[in-house]
C-alpha cells in the first residue's frame, strides 16, 4: 500500500488540468505513470486513490448485502463520479466536471486548490473550503488524540 506525505498548493488549467506536484508524483506508483481513481469525498472535496488502493475499497463493497438499502444507498454514493485517469506526458490529469462542481472547484475562474496528503489517499479540495476546514480544528487536539488513538495498538 502506497503511503503520501505533504500538502501542496495548485491551481488547475481552463480545461480543468492538475499538474501533479512533482514531490507528490515520486511519491506514486510508477512516478506518476499508472493509472488513478478521483471520486467524491465524504464532504465537499475529492479523493485520488492509486487504482490498486481503488479495488481494495471495491472489494470491501463487493462483500456487502447489496439487498440491504443502506449498503447499496452507500454504494451508489460513495461510487457515484468514480473515473479512472492517468497522468500525461507533462504529469497532468482531467478532473471530472460532475466531480468539480460537488467540490465547488471552478476551473474557468482558475480558483486554487489544496491537494492534501492523508496517508494511502490525495485528498483535492478548494482552497478556501480547506481553509474553512482547518478553521474548524477542534479545541483540544491532545483529547481528540487521546479519544481516537488511545486504544490503538
Amino acid at each position: 500500500m502506497a503511503h503520501f506525505l505533504g500538502d501542496f498548493y495548485c491551481k488547475l488549467d481552463n480545461k480543468a488540468r492538475l499538474t501533479i506536484p512533482s514531490a507528490l508524483k515520486q511519491q506514486l506508483p510508477g512516478k506518476g505513470a499508472e493509472p488513478l481513481v478521483i471520486s467524491r469525498g465524504f464532504e465537499k472535496y475529492l479523493v485520488i486513490y492509486t487504482k490498486q488502493e481503488w479495488d481494495n475499497k471495491i472489494d470491501e463493497l463487493s462483500k456487502l448485502n447489496q439487498y440491504e438499502r443502506e449498503n447499496l444507498q452507500f454504494i451508489r454514493h460513495f461510487t457515484r463520479g468514480a473515473t479512472e485517469m492517468v497522468p500525461d506526458g507533462n504529469g497532468r490529469v482531467l478532473l471530472p466536471k460532475l466531480l468539480c462542481d460537488y467540490a465547488g472547484i471552478d476551473a474557468k475562474s482558475a480558483n486554487e486548490i489544496m491537494i492534501s496528503c492523508q496517508i494511502n489517499r490525495i485528498e483535492v479540495w478548494e482552497k478556501s473550503a480547506y481553509d474553512a476546514m482547518l478553521d474548524n480544528e477542534p479545541v483540544d487536539f491532545a483529547a481528540l488524540a487521546e479519544k481516537v488513538m488511545g486504544g490503538a495498538g
